[in-house]
């Protein structure tokens, strides 16, 4: 069984995995560029992600972007869970439902609560997990994967909305190469030209696809990352609110404050206040 390391290099990529784990308390947060999936057939989870707190429930089945900061900081018993990750290449060539794939990439984490995949999640987790530890039938396991994405999707998405994402095969990885590269430099100015150069595209065509992807500008994105941050940081540290300020990009409080407000609608000061002794 697994546990969390501690050790471990940030944005340290999983690749494709199938495990069984064990719940600790995180003393910083994991980053990786994989999704993850999380099925606990006994007891919940607390992470602290996005800013929130958010459990999730026995015998749910939950899905998340690990690039969004996740650190648990409490469950109710050391009962192994299952955890999956899938390069976000591979999701995203699966063409789920836009809004699902929106929800994903936007920072949610989508819990399927039900109930009623639960016999079905503990068989077919566990086949997963043999299949990846035996290196045999991995091909029909990630067919089984996908279609119970897409199980999931029907059931937490609109099932009035219709489409997939518009990015082509070609673009996945720059869009990849990109979402990577705000999240190791949020805390520097950067400069769209920096992350066209990186992501080898013309600045202009880098933001198109990325908008196309996250429904954000590129400017919108690294200001959202900055402010999530901020978030964690002023929940999980005694931190001054100044030296929050300049860790997590911003080059003056004014701006710094505005950004956050706008998001928050509340000043740093004051959700740091509403969530005093959050964890």
């Amino acid at each position: 069984m697994h546990r969390f390391n501690e050790n471990r290099d940030r944005f340290k990529p999983y690749g494709l995995t199938f495990e069984v784990w064990v719940p600790d308390v995180m003393r910083k947060p994991d980053r990786h560029n994989e999704i993850e999936i999380n099925f606990f057939p006994e007891g919940n989870i607390t992470y602290l992600f996005q800013g929130a707190r958010v459990t999730i429930p026995p015998k749910s089945f939950a899905l998340f972007w690990g690039l969004v900061p996740h650190q648990i900081v409490d469950f109710s018993e050391s009962a192994p869970y299952f955890v999956g990750t899938i390069p976000l290449s591979r999701f995203l060539e699966w063409r789920f439902p836009a809004v699902f794939v929106d929800r994903v990439l936007k920072g949610e984490i989508l819990i399927d609560e039900s109930g009623k995949y639960f016999h079905y999640d503990k068989f077919i987790f566990q086949q997963w997990i043999d299949d990846y530890a035996e290196n045999r039938g991995v091909d029909a396991s990630l067919l089984e994967v996908r279609a119970r994405l897409l199980r999931m999707a029907d059931r937490v998405s609109d099932t009035n909305a219709s489409g997939t994402i518009k990015i082509s095969d070609g673009e996945i990885s720059q869009i990849e190469r990109i979402a990577l590269f705000i999240a190791r430099n949020f805390d520097r100015p950067i400069k769209v030209a920096d992350i066209g150069y990186e992501a080898g595209l013309h600045p202009d065509y880098a933001n198109s696809v990325f908008k196309r992807t996250f429904g954000l500008t590129l400017t919108e994105y690294i200001m959202q990352e900055r402010v999530s941050q901020a978030q964690r940081k002023l929940i999980s540290t005694d931190s001054s609110i100044s030296d929050i300020c300049y860790e997590c990009g911003f080059n003056s409080i004014s701006r710094f404050n505005a950004a956050f407000k706008r998001i928050n609608t509340c000043t740093p000061r004051e959700y740091r206040k509403n969530f005093s002794g959050f964890i």
